[in-house]
């Protein structure tokens, strides 16, 4: 008998092997911890079977999990010509994309739209950051699949958050809502339904269910810092920087992480947390940079992980880190890490350099290109705040305000209406200047210095 996937698809390989892939892909789908150890078992019962070295080369590469991915792309590669035309062409997809070229993933969905590792994969989700260039390209693919996968419960929850990116709030909450019902540890499903209560401004209710939900049904998530993440944010909104201080040391520090969380969920928290208006003695981010290795912060894998570790670098005070990853991103043959990550890390660096008004200029240069980087709305908005944070550092009053304004406009925020209050009325000496005592975050947050909207400290 033929061995199938979760979805009917073929896989040629053995019955051991082939129950370790399934399980990996239900533990992909579900966020359930162990996909990796899933994907390293199906291939120890097979070692020529083509798909498991890919499945385990993808996480490992998307997922920072450790991984000898020269060896499994070899592999791959080696054994693909075992598999059909479609366990084929999923490798070669998976391959390019791992080589920066997301193109024949998305062909490859085209045709096989019910390969749920690689639609999971090519989209911006809490799993992968996406292959996408720009969220549109992503909603096309995810609603062209509707049909191969009809009512099916991760389906909704993958449609929740294309929904919810779109606006369409209610839609994504009945979505996200019903899958739940019929899956309650739905990770993909209760992603969705966190971002509805984020972008809406139901900050009380949004971290009253993300508590109980992580408390019960979603306890065996493997993500589960992300989770807490979106708590955080939730109370940071309300402007209650105590829960946000207790939901770091319990739930946020880096070692509570798994790969790359520590920098994505931890990391990018502490930089908000600083920026808030009245934060104090906010831990500093060595403990994030330990965690994740230095490789990542100046190699990262993806855009997504790149703009995180760009942000990462200025709140360290890592100038040199900034130039570097500026040089290798611009070398990069994808041309999101050449054409968006690079000048990132030059405007950060201008910050770091105490240049507020010209970092400022620069990263309003690239707010409309941002968004090629994948994640969600919520995670690129940390690009925002370093912006705003400049902004205020060079007296461009008029300017924070307005980027504040469309922030109360998108939700309630009591920390955004703190933040925008604190903004003086522009005075004519200093308009616009560069302020060149200041450097790095907000702008001199690794030196642990007290600023408006608050310090970190090491």
């Amino acid at each position: 008998m033929t061995a199938r996937d979760r979805y009917g698809l073929s896989l040629s390989t053995g019955a051991d092997a082939a129950r370790e892939y399934r399980r990996g892909l239900d533990g992909v789908l579900s966020l359930r911890a162990g996909a990796a150890d899933a994907f390293a078992t199906a291939i120890v019962f097979d070692p020529r079977f083509a798909l498991g070295h890919a499945a385990l080369a993808l996480v490992g590469h998307d997922l920072c999990v450790e991984v000898d991915l020269a060896a499994r792309m070899r592999d791959a590669e080696r054994w693909a010509h075992l598999g059909t035309a479609r366990e084929q062409s999923h490798v070669a997809a998976v391959l390019a994309h791992l080589r920066g070229d997301g193109g024949p993933m998305v062909r490859h969905l085209e045709e096989y739209p019910v390969d749920a590792l690689l639609l999971s994969a090519a989209v911006p989700t809490i799993a992968f950051a996406g292959v996408t260039e720009v969220p549109e390209q992503a909603w096309a693919i995810v609603e062209g699949a509707g049909p191969a996968y009809g009512d099916d419960w991760w389906y909704a929850g993958l449609l929740a958050f294309v929904r919810q990116e779109q606006g369409r709030f209610e839609e994504a909450y009945e979505l996200s809502c019903r899958s739940l019902a019929e899956q309650p540890d739905a990770g993909h499903s209760a992603h969705a339904r966190a971002h509805v209560h984020y972008e809406t401004g139901d900050h009380v209710a949004g971290l009253t269910w993300m508590d109980d939900w992580v408390l019960g049904d979603g306890a065996r998530t493997e993500s589960l810092t992300h989770f807490s993440w979106h708590a955080a944010m939730h109370e940071m909104s309300l402007g209650d920087l105590d829960a946000v201080r207790r939901r770091y040391d319990t739930q946020l520090r880096p070692e509570h992480a798994t790969g790359c969380r520590s920098l994505v969920d931890s990391g990018s928290l502490l930089v908000r947390w600083a920026l808030s208006p009245g934060a104090e003695s906010v831990p500093g981010l060595t403990g994030v940079a330990t965690a994740v290795g230095r490789d990542v912060l100046l190699r990262p894998a993806t855009p997504f992980l790149g703009m995180h570790a760009a942000v990462a670098l200025l709140a360290l005070g890592d100038g040199a880190g900034l130039t570097a990853l500026a040089e290798w991103t611009q070398g990069h043959s994808h041309p999101t890490h050449r054409e968006v990550v690079a000048p990132l890390a030059r405007a950060l660096g201008l910050l770091h350099a105490g240049r507020a008004s010209a970092g400022a200029s620069a990263l309003a240069a690239l707010a409309g290109s941002v968004r090629r980087v994948g994640g969600s709305d919520a995670q690129r908005e940390l690009v925002e705040e370093v912006r705003i944070a400049a902004l205020i550092r060079a007296d461009r009053w008029d300017e924070a305000r307005e980027l504040l304004d469309a922030r109360l406009d998108r939700r309630a925020s009591p920390r955004d209406r703190a933040w925008r209050a604190s903004c003086p009325e522009p005075s004519a000496a200093g308009r616009g200047s560069d302020r060149q005592d200041l450097v790095a975050l907000d702008l001199d947050l690794h030196r642990g210095q007290r600023h408006r909207g608050g310090a970190v400290h090491h």
